[in-house]
């Protein structure tokens, strides 16, 4: 297996650990066997756990943030953009179930790790604050706040759903745009 299939598969394996028992739950050691590799190759990848945690938060920002950018993209009413980012979204939790708990629910007494989090959790609203500026320019305290509201209103949403899997996501997407869609038109006609 090459260098970098070898990395995803420590990724894949590593998402499902820190999903299943957060940070503090979750070995190296116990990794190494999830991913069928030894612990001095896990070390060869990942000089630690926090580096692999970091790198684990950083990628699922990264998709998450391209998954905003593309699905917002096109010259379509936000009336059209909007309801396909949230359906976007959606099925990326939905096929991403240990990225997006990891990244939505992670908690720790560890306060390095909580640092982590928190910084990447705050660029990535950044960013979305951003991607929304192109709905509208301008004002972008203003858009910064959207993008802090939409993020806690959908990952709390990603939470519940975790704990109810019996929702549909099509009843999951109609939930967030009754809520997120009407707070973020007003916004982006102010």
């Amino acid at each position: 297996m090459s260098r970098e299939g070898r990395r995803e598969v420590i990724e894949r394996a590593a998402r499902e650990l820190f999903a299943e028992r957060g940070y503090a739950g979750a070995s190296m050691d116990e990794l190494a066997r999830r991913s069928g590799v030894s612990a001095p190759v896990l070390y060869d990848h990942f000089d630690s756990k926090r580096d692999l945690h970091r790198r684990l938060l950083e990628r699922t920002r990264g998709e998450l943030l391209e998954m905003w950018r593309e699905s917002l993209a096109g010259d379509a009413p936000a009336a059209v953009r909007i309801p396909r980012s949230i359906e976007a979204w959606a099925r990326y939790v939905e096929d991403n179930p240990y990225a997006a708990r990891m990244y939505f629910r992670e908690t720790t007494s560890d306060p390095e790790v909580q640092a982590v989090h928190r910084r990447i959790q705050r660029e990535a609203e950044r960013e979305l604050g951003t991607i929304l500026g192109g709905e509208r320019g301008g004002e972008p305290l203003v858009l910064e706040m959207a993008a802090v509201t939409i993020r806690s209103a959908l990952t709390g949403l990603a939470i519940w759903w975790a704990d109810h899997p019996e929702v549909t996501r099509e009843q999951i997407v109609a939930t967030a745009l009754a809520v997120v869609w009407t707070g973020l038109e007003r916004t982006l006609t102010v």
